[in-house]
């Protein structure tokens, strides 16, 4: 079944970080620093949020809260309606981080997120190195980051698998010969009961190079990923792939923009598949598959 997409919004400037959030979709406009609302009750657009430092990709935790990757901020935050921005993490050993940018939430609450610096102006970067993390909560309340990854050159989007035993990340580094693949790493963590390295080393599920590879991507009800892709620069334009957990490629959906950024799925059944894009975008397509329910 192939999926039509209708554009529900015309560029504005870079869009991201779509999450369903009280039957409605929120989702993210990088340049322009605001977190934007869908209804799709009356096809109205408005402004949820502004002021949130060029945030990037959200995800509600337990209690319904708003986590977010303020990538100009340089830091990890929760927002929730009336209440001024919470900080949960701004720098690892001291130095600040880079550009979060992508994140997800485990059943202990603890949020994993991608830190890499896209773009050419790396002066001010503090860190050496382009990592995933965990945010494990303390008793006091703070909020202690753990370095997952170091290997990683620009990691993206990511996910936890549904029996949280892998980890799904994307590797999008730009340029000549730059890796692009989407990577599965397996996690350690608890399967010993002793201290050590959090995830294995990693499988490559498939190659984009050297065309764009993913950029963001969900689940469905089956534990598939649903992953943006491509570009109009090289390859067969931007595109929605559906992945089985092995990698084997179960889908691919050709998209009516240049370079999809990030993908959820919405509506009363979770059967609504809501893109963002570069240039800014909101699509949607009614498809034959389901979201894995955050519930």
């Amino acid at each position: 079944m192939s999926w039509q997409f209708e554009v529900l919004l015309e560029p504005i400037g870079l869009t991201e970080g779509p999450v369903w959030y009280r039957d409605s979709l929120l989702f993210t406009n990088i340049p322009n620093s605001r977190i934007m609302r869908y209804d799709p009750g009356d096809g109205q657009v408005s402004v949820w949020r502004e002021g949130t430092n060029e945030a990037n990709g959200l995800m509600l935790d337990e209690d319904g809260i708003v986590n977010a990757c303020e990538g100009g901020g340089r830091r990890m935050v929760q927002y929730a309606e009336g209440v001024d921005t919470l900080v949960v993490c701004d720098e690892f050993e001291g130095k600040r981080l880079n550009s979060p940018n992508d994140l997800a939430i485990d059943s202990k609450g603890r949020i994993w997120f991608t830190d890499p610096r896209y773009g050419d102006f790396r002066d001010d970067m503090e860190l050496d190195h382009e990592s995933v993390y965990r945010l494990d909560k303390q008793v006091d309340g703070s909020w202690r980051p753990v370095r997952v990854t170091y290997d990683t050159t620009a990691p993206n989007g990511l996910l936890l698998s549904p029996d949280e035993k892998t980890l799904y990340v994307a590797q999008s580094k730009h340029g000549e010969g730059e890796l692009r693949d989407l990577r599965a790493y397996p996690v350690l963590e608890g399967e010993s009961g002793e201290p050590g390295p959090i995830v294995g080393p990693f499988e490559i599920l498939h190659n984009f190079y050297p065309h764009r590879g993913v950029d963001g991507m969900c689940f469905d009800s089956g534990g598939n990923i649903v992953a943006t892709a491509g570009w109009g620069t090289s390859g067969p334009g931007g595109m929605i792939y559906v992945f089985a957990p092995n990698g084997r490629v179960l889908e691919t959906h050709p998209l009516p923009c240049d370079s999809p950024t990030n993908c959820t799925f919405g509506g009363p059944e979770l059967r609504d598949l809501y893109v963002t894009s570069m240039e800014g975008h909101l699509l949607r397509a009614h498809t034959d598959r389901q979201g894995l329910s955050a519930g």
